[in-house]
């Protein structure tokens, strides 16, 4: 049987909750745990599928570059994108998540650390920020020399990777690999992404930006990072993996822990850091994925991850489905209407993200939505986060049906304490 196309499994993942039809019989909250389990694992093994697939198509660009080799693993990048944004919804309520997820997908970061930029990069607030591995095999750090002459997944991540405990030195995840494949994005407000060159990649006197060779080292040991780091997030939900095991132990604390990451990535993450503050600051620097403009995805899958978890219902990459017993369900046998209103926020909310999406992939850019006086953009993106804040509200809701003691979601100072984010 042929695969889906990509408009039919979209269509699949975006179908509103009103077309699904839930089972009446009741439901045991081990149940629900098990459904969300099992969508953690089958959403991070879609992601390791997919990064292995970047993975091949880096091999083939660092092996013989060309524009058609940076094109593929460019489009192997955003397809990688699709699955993993679904699973942040996985996040707040999971500490073995939590503390692995910095590894594959922090951000902003200072691109200088890597690669060649603009401005050279080192700023008052990040000395290391203008190291540029690619073009050193020795540097200081902490006071101490460090031998970069050969660029390993190990120097990335346990030399390099929030150096100095500064947050914005990221060196690994799907992050770094967008900079070596996009380079800087330096249109400001206007359309267009990075335009890094393929001949960054090119052997001999075709290299441009010198140092091709530790370039190629540096993408392929970012993507190894990634694709190990992604088996052993594949791992941990697993049967007897640590993730599903810490979930399973006290169903009244798994739901507790699936409804914080329901309402703390709807709120202070993305409505908050992920959206309201870059159009307060008209500041494409805070887009997601700013290299490659991609923002408009990762929003909108963002958003239909936090939709399957509640549901218990996510549409894999080759189009099957893996669900279950869920939160939905647990919320509709003490309070139907609860969870009627949850379920048309979770809509109103993937239809505002969709809308971005939409904009966007008809050539109205992310970074052309935050440029100050853009009142297109601004209603877009306001509309989305307007959209987010009340989905956080249906959650709390959801929160007191269910007889749990209120949770505390994650903040920020862009919805909390606008004043704040311009001192």
């Amino acid at each position: 049987m042929p695969a889906p196309s990509r408009a039919a499994r979209l269509a699949l993942v975006a179908a509103p909750l009103a077309l699904l039809a839930l089972p009446a019989a009741a439901v045991e909250k081990t149940e629900v745990l098990a459904t969300y389990a099992d969508i953690a694992k089958a959403g991070y093994e879609d992601s390791l599928a997919t990064a292995k697939r970047l993975q091949e198509a880096v091999a083939a660009l660092t092996s013989e570059a060309s524009p058609q080799a940076l094109a593929a693993a460019k489009a192997a990048w955003l397809q990688a994108r699709v699955p993993y944004q679904q699973t942040e919804a996985f996040r707040f309520g999971n500490p073995v998540v939590d503390d692995w997820e910095g590894r594959v997908n922090a951000w902003p970061l200072d691109e200088g650390l890597i690669d060649y930029v603009e401005d050279g990069g080192a700023t008052d607030e990040n000395p290391y920020a203008g190291i540029n591995v690619v073009a050193s095999e020795s540097f200081e750090l902490n006071g101490e020399t460090v031998d970069a002459s050969e660029i390993t997944p190990e120097l990335l991540q346990q030399t390099l990777h929030e150096a100095d405990g500064i947050e914005a030195n990221v060196a690994t995840g799907y992050h770094a690999i967008e900079f070596l494949l996009w380079g800087q994005d330096l249109n400001g407000t206007d359309h267009g992404a990075g335009a890094r060159p393929w001949t960054d990649y090119a052997a001999g006197e075709a290299c441009t930006g010198g140092h091709c060779d530790r370039r190629a080292e540096y993408l392929t040991a970012a993507t190894d990072l990634l694709v190990s780091d992604l088996e052993e997030i594949v791992g941990a939900w697993g049967d007897a993996g640590a993730a599903r095991e810490a979930l399973m132990a006290d169903p009244d604390a798994g739901v507790v822990a699936i409804l914080t990451g329901m309402g703390s990535l709807s709120y202070g993450e993305q409505a908050g850091e992920r959206m309201k503050l870059g159009l307060m600051l008209n500041d494409p620097e805070e887009e997601h994925d700013c290299f490659s403009d991609n923002t408009h995805n990762s929003h909108f899958y963002d958003g239909i991850g936090v939709r399957n978890v509640y549901t218990g219902r996510y549409v894999r990459v080759d189009g099957t489905v893996v669900s279950g017993p869920s939160v939905s369900e647990l919320v509709a046998e003490t309070d139907a209407q609860t969870d009627a209103d949850l379920r048309e926020a979770l809509d109103r909310s993937v239809q505002a993200l969709g809308e971005i999406k939409i904009a966007a992939e008809a050539g109205f850019s992310y970074d052309q939505m935050l440029a100050r006086g853009s009142q297109a953009g601004e209603a877009l993106i306001g509309g989305a986060v307007e959209a987010l804040v009340e989905q956080t509200r249906a959650i709390e809701r959801a929160v007191a049906a269910l007889n749990l003691q209120p949770i505390a979601f994650e903040g920020s100072d862009s919805l909390d304490n606008p004043t704040a984010v311009f001192q």
